[in-house]
Parts: C-alpha cells; structure tokens; sequence
C-alpha cells in the first residue's frame, strides 16, 4: 500500500474554538505600558481596536469559542487545509527525516491571514463600524482584510509599504477589485505620512510607518476602526485554527513533530502554527523544537528583548517584545512580510524563556529562494518568499544527520503567483 501523502479533515472538523496559551504560561505576560511622556496610548486600545478584540487580547480563557457565522465564513475559505506529507521532497534530499507542511496556500487570497481578517471584520460589523484601516507588507495582509471586508459587506483602506506596493502591481489589482482602497506608504493621505512624504517621495517605507497611517486614518473617522494583521495576541489567537487542525492531522497520520518552523515577521503565521503545539509541550510535557525562519535584515528574534512601540508614530502602547528599534531603517527584500522590527509579545516572552529557537538568513535571498527551487521542483506547490524561509530552514534541518528519523513539520503560509518577478529578480531565470 502506498505511503500516506496527504491529510484532509471535514468541514465538520473546524475547530469551534481558538487557543489562547495566556491561560497555560508560566507566568503572566508583561503587561503593555504607557511612555513617560505624553497622552496615554493605553486609554486609547478602545479607539484603536475592536471591541471583541480588545476583550480577546487581554483574556486570560484557554478556550474562545469560534461563532457559527463565523465558522460557515472559514468553510467558504476553504477550511480545513490540507496537511501534507513532503515524500517527493524527502526523497530529492535522500533524507531520513520525514517532512511534512500545512497548505495555508489553499486560501481564496493565497495566505493565511484570511483567518483573523474574517474575524476581526465579523466583530467590526457586529459593533456597527462600517470601514476597516489597516497596513500590509508584502500585500497578502491587505488582500486578506480586502477579501474579508468584501464579505462581510465593509469598506477597507490600505497602507501598502511603498517599496512592495510598486513591484506588486497585480496583487494592488487584487485588493482594489474586492473593493479596497490602496495607498503606497508613506503616503499623502495622513499627516504623519505626509511628513515622510514630503521629504522623500520614493521613500521605501516600513511596516511601523505604514501602521501608524493605518491607526491615524482610523482615530479620524468615527465609522472607522483599525486591523492589525500580526503582532497582538488576539491575532495569534485567531491563527491557532492552523495549529489545531494539525493535531488532529499527526494523529491521522499516526506521528507527532519533533521540530516545527515557520517563517516569522511580526510572529501570526508562526504562532498560529505553533502555538497549540507549545500549550502540549507547557501542559503535557511533549518535547519539541520550534524554529522561526527570518531575515538578517529584520532579525527581530536576536534582538533585544525590552519594552518598544509597535509603531514608528510612536501611537502604540508600550509592547515588552524583542526589537531591533522600531526607528530601524531596513533594506527592502522580496520577502517584505518579514521586515518588521519587533516579534509578537507573545513568542517573544516564549522565546525569553527558551521555548523557540531562530535563524536569520542572508537579505540577498539567493540561498533561501534557491532552496526554495528544490522544494517547487520536488513537491510541485509555489509558496510565498516568506514562506521560502520555513523551506529552507526545513531542509536544512532534514539534512543534519541528528535529525534522521525525526518528524518535521513547516508550515507555507502563502502562494507565491504573484511574486514571480521578485523570485525573478534574485533566481534569473
């Protein structure tokens, strides 16, 4: 009989409710705080955030309960996803470790960030907001929360990175047919944008940037509220549906992972992979490695681990996170999604603890892409280039002779059919 390739689950098996690992840590998070000076960035969560978000950001509920409606959204995105057994791969790598990758590509939009979009715009038009602002890196955010809002009958502005939103002209194309607006950031749009803007028209921009236009837009417009794709707990929380419909995949496939890698930004692809994982190995003592795949231009993992804002504006509360300095200027690569300066709060505390492990790859991107090219080659699927981090990262780790026989498991969080002229630039094929 054939080996097992694939695990599919039924519509029945969405999980009903997320993880929120708050309720098994060891100790509670260190809580977000105002800067000496000026107004209280605390006081305003409530203008900046949606209310159910907010409520879920700081809840200390191993379990939050997925509502139906919701639910019957994530099955007309296509969950559940797939789980795959990477065997083509392993054989190209004459491996004895067994690979293996969830299919978060199978989305409408090509990424996983639809998971929280769906939420977050659900929660916003039960409290009655009728527009949605927000960032996005490397697009796949904005298309997200564009396709997301489209459903669920909002409107939508985005703050593209300028220096993604110019060499990303289908994806920008995307985002506008489901009905968002989209702006390059920094823009002429907010005041604090136009700041930047006014001094350097090209100027590449950053994630920090373009979430403080994203915020400034919102706190202007009552009818308005702000989204955030990665970063906040509520967002990881959301994004543990991937990591909970892999358990119960490695127990249909009869093994568990010893190693697991995800490429990590601001940490919501990561953490929505892992995170159900680390609860076992906090509350059940499971041994198992977990690995962020970054980039050496933003290796917010080796940073420092203090308290910074989450933006450049400096509109965010005080964060305790692992940062590079949220004014760090960053070189542009095509991997964009992973050019923020700081990590999720979260993995940051579980990194403080020992939990995670990172490596940072080099920015020019030629290894990471080339490896990348033997996974396509061997496996047939186009990921993401941020995605191409967690396969390099994977078959490095499948190559180390300590790791014959062991399980490992990363998860591609995104297609990559918009991003051929990119892997173009740096692969000429």
């Amino acid at each position: 009989m054939p080996e097992l390739r694939q695990v599919n689950l039924s519509v029945e098996e969405i999980p009903d409710k997320w993880y929120n690992i708050q309720a098994d840590l060891p100790e509670p998070l260190p809580p977000p705080l105002d800067p000496e000076t000026g107004e209280s960035r605390i006081a305003n969560l409530p203008k900046m955030l949606i209310g159910e978000c907010l409520k879920q950001e700081f809840s200390q509920d191993r379990w939050i309960p997925i509502p139906e409606d919701l639910r019957s959204l994530y099955a007309q995105a296509g969950r559940p996803r797939p789980l795959f057994r990477a065997l083509n791969l392993e054989k190209r790598l004459g491996t004895k470790a067994r690979l293996y990758y969830k299919s978060e590509f199978y989305s409408p939009t090509g990424s996983h960030k639809v998971n929280t979009a769906l939420a977050q715009c659900y929660y916003a038009q039960k409290e009655g907001f009728e527009r949605l602002t927000t960032e996005t890196g490397a697009g796949q955010w904005g298309t997200a929360l564009a396709y997301a809002a489209a459903l669920t009958g909002m409107k939508c502005t985005v703050y593209w990175v300028r220096a993604v939103y110019s060499w990303k002209p289908q994806r920008r194309n995307l985002m506008k047919l489901f009905g968002a607006e989209v702006f390059a950031s920094p823009s002429d749009k907010t005041e604090f944008g136009r700041k930047l803007f006014s001094k350097d028209p090209n100027h590449p921009g950053s994630l920090g940037i373009a979430i403080s236009e994203g915020l400034e837009d919102s706190l202007k417009d009552p009818k308005a509220t702000y989204s955030l794709g990665s970063v906040l707990n509520h967002v990881l929380t959301h994004q543990t549906i991937i990591g909970l419909e892999t358990q119960k995949q490695f127990e249909k496939f009869g093994d568990y992972p010893d190693i697991m890698i995800a490429c990590l930004g601001g940490g919501s692809n990561f953490g929505g992979f892992t995170l159900p994982f680390l609860g076992e190995v906090l509350t059940k003592g499971k041994k198992i490695r977990f690995i962020g795949a970054q980039s050496q231009v933003a290796p917010n993992l080796q940073g420092e681990y203090r308290y910074d804002f989450a933006d450049y504006a400096e509109m965010t509360p005080l964060l305790k996170m692992y940062t590079l300095g949220h004014h760090l200027n960053m070189a542009p690569i095509k991997g964009d999604g992973l050019r923020y300066h700081a990590c999720s709060p979260l993995l940051s505390f579980l990194r403080h603890k020992g939990y995670i492990d990172t490596i940072a790859y080099p920015g020019d991107e030629k290894k990471v892409f080339g490896l990348m090219r033997d996974f396509v080659r061997a496996e047939g699927f186009l990921p993401a280039p941020e995605s191409a981090y967690a396969i390099a990262c994977a078959i490095e780790e499948a190559k180390k002779p300590e790791n014959a026989g062991k399980a490992i498991a990363f998860n591609i969080s995104g297609h990559g059919f918009m991003d051929m002229d990119g892997y173009d630039e740096v692969l000429k094929f």
